[in-house]
């Protein structure tokens, strides 16, 4: 049972994912204190939400239900790409911390888009 709970850590697009969670975390915990209920929980949750879906379908059965918990990060990803524009046009990250999240969410797209298209 420990390696099938584990075995979504193989997949490129659950480890991209984890990795932009954990630096969306760590850059938004500069954001203003105003907005830990708003900005801040909005983003990482979005965030946070990608790797989970993951985690939770390949605990599944069928590839049907795998494929649907996909489809919920591939949306949660495209709520980070917004989030991530407007933190940066409202100066809540720099460009450059834009450009190293932004990085993230792209190399996480490509292999979770991959994957949801091979099921």
């Amino acid at each position: 049972m420990q390696t099938e709970t584990k075995s979504y850590r193989r997949f490129i697009a659950w480890q991209n994912a984890h990795a932009l969670a954990v630096k969306v975390y760590e850059v938004s915990k500069s954001f203003p204190k105003d907005e830990l209920y708003g900005m801040t929980s909005q983003l990482r949750r979005a965030a946070l939400s990608v790797p989970t879906n993951i985690v939770e379908g390949t605990g599944r059965q069928g590839h049907r239900e795998l494929k649907n918990f996909l489809n919920i990060a591939l949306g949660s990803l495209a709520e980070v790409e917004y989030l991530l524009e407007f933190s940066k046009d409202v100066g809540y990250i720099t460009n450059i911390q834009y450009t190293e999240l932004d990085d993230l969410r792209r190399k996480t797209g490509s292999p979770l888009w991959n994957f949801y298209k091979s099921l």
